[in-house]
């Protein structure tokens, strides 16, 4: 087990041990002051989607190319981008939002070893809070694109796969892209229906895009359909700057 005497006071604090030395309503004031914050720099940026993928992906690689390639084509449509702020799909992603038109957006998160913000990031909004952080990018997201990550690209996407489940929000495109790379993760989906451990319904949330033309058409028609329900104009296509 790890010696507890190494952890960051954060990582103590976030499992009540030891007792906060300012008490729990400092800590519920910092966290209600960290949401009021998210929901002012936010406010107007729909319609938007998040993105997510590899901090690690590099400039060079195909899943950068291809992550800035489908930014920028959703930022055309109408739709801002929002990302983590950080390097690899991150900043694939604010890169091609820009090149479209699009808001890009950036929710930068503080870590124990820093991560730089993108320089392609036009509005960032820094979070101490992840589980504040992961409400913002429902908030005011209409889907998710999922590119190859790790454990907070993981973490990011059954976030909403649960809330679309539960319907504590509306049917939410989750949208993967990287082909084989999901192959493991949607067996394991298929074997939980099998299981009986979720619904049919539940596994066709999950959708596998090849094409920023795929994920337009499905962005598209949730849209639409969104704006018939709140009585929301239409999206609006952008010359790229």
């Amino acid at each position: 087990m790890r010696d507890p005497k190494s952890a960051s006071p954060e990582a103590l604090e976030s499992i009540g041990w030891p007792p906060p030395r300012d008490g729990e309503q400092e800590r519920i004031a910092r966290i209600e002051a960290e949401v009021a914050r998210g929901f002012a720099a936010l406010r107007g940026v729909e319609p938007a989607v998040s993105i997510f993928g590899s901090a690690r992906a590099a400039s060079g690689d195909r899943e950068y190319a291809h992550a800035r390639e489908v930014a920028r084509a959703i930022a055309s449509t109408g739709f801002n981008v929002i990302t983590g702020g950080g390097p690899g799909i991150m900043e694939a992603a604010n890169r091609g939002c820009r090149e479209g038109g699009g808001l890009s957006i950036g929710l930068t998160i503080e870590l124990p070893h820093e991560q730089r913000t993108n320089a392609f990031v036009e509005r960032a909004v820094a979070f101490h809070y992840f589980f504040v952080r992961k409400l913002m990018f429902v908030k005011y997201a209409l889907a998710f694109l999922i590119f190859p990550g790790g454990y907070g690209t993981l973490d990011e996407t059954f976030e909403a796969l649960t809330l679309v489940q539960t319907h504590k929000i509306p049917s939410f495109p989750v949208l993967l892209f990287g082909g084989g790379y999901w192959s493991g993760l949607l067996a394991q989906l298929d074997a939980m229906v099998a299981h009986g451990a979720i619904a049919r319904e539940d596994r066709r949330r999950v959708r596998e895009v090849a094409t920023a033309d795929e994920a337009l058409e499905i962005l598209g028609t949730c849209h639409a359909e969104l704006c018939a329900l709140a009585h929301q104009p239409p999206l609006h296509r952008r010359r790229a700057p």
